[in-house]
């Protein structure tokens, strides 16, 4: 969750998961990415922009696992199996789940916690009617992405700056991140009081360093290109 050579560091996580339409769907049998590209899901599947910084971070680490060519395989079947064309955030994705416009959608997990937790009754009965798969958790583990900051070269205040990134890592703001964000804090130790996002339960984490993740963005967003996942 850091990246040594430029000095930045992760402060919270949140992972990239499987929503399911639990009256159409048995988890069991879309327990990984990969699975997505199955032909069994053609027409269930819902997803946001292919040019979303999520789901970029998602295909660099596939390109990471499993190589280009590959990962481009995997692409091109999604967009056959997709239920329409890509929009939305990850919150319209568990809506449509829920109302049955697709089966099967990619989400980050404080979008399904925040739903967990809203005030809003239609809300939670969106969640209720979905479920949650941590993907290739007999392979790799599944994605993770971050919220993360570093203190830029030309910095004009670069003591204050170190001071900002030294309380980000602080039980204060550590705590707000999982209570106020649901997110995971990044700060081992950090005490959590987010029964929702507790309820997701433990996961094996793809161990994959971020800046590796960042290296292959690029190649991810041209194979997305050309996949035609808009």
């Amino acid at each position: 969750m850091r990246d040594p050579d430029s000095h930045w560091y992760g402060f919270s996580s949140r992972a990239r998961v499987i929503v399911y339409n639990k009256v159409a769907v048995n988890p069991a049998d879309v327990p990984t990415y990969e699975s997505l590209a199955d032909p069994r899901n053609k027409g269930r599947v819902c997803t946001r922009s292919g040019s979303h910084p999520y789901n970029l971070s998602l295909v660099a680490a596939l390109i990471a696992h499993n190589g280009e060519a590959r990962t481009e395989e995997w692409a091109k079947a999604v967009v056959a199996n997709m239920a329409r064309s890509p929009r939305g955030g990850d919150t319209d994705q568990i809506k449509a789940v829920a109302g049955g416009e697709c089966a099967v959608a990619l989400s980050n997990t404080y979008y399904y916690v925040r739903l967990l937790r809203s005030a809003k009754p239609e809300e939670r009965e969106w969640a209720a009617k979905t479920g949650v798969v941590w993907p290739d958790q007999a392979s790799y583990g599944t994605h993770v992405n971050i919220a993360g900051a570093g203190v830029l070269r030309n910095a004009p205040h670069r003591e204050n700056a170190i001071k900002f990134l030294e309380y980000l890592a602080s039980d204060p703001a550590q705590a707000y991140f999982a209570n106020g964000n649901n997110e995971w804090p990044a700060v081992k130790g950090a005490v959590a009081k987010n029964p929702e996002l507790e309820s997701l339960g433990a996961f094996k984490a793809d161990p994959l360093p971020v800046a590796t993740l960042g290296k292959n963005t690029p190649a991810a967003q041209r194979l997305l290109d050309r996949a035609g996942w808009k």
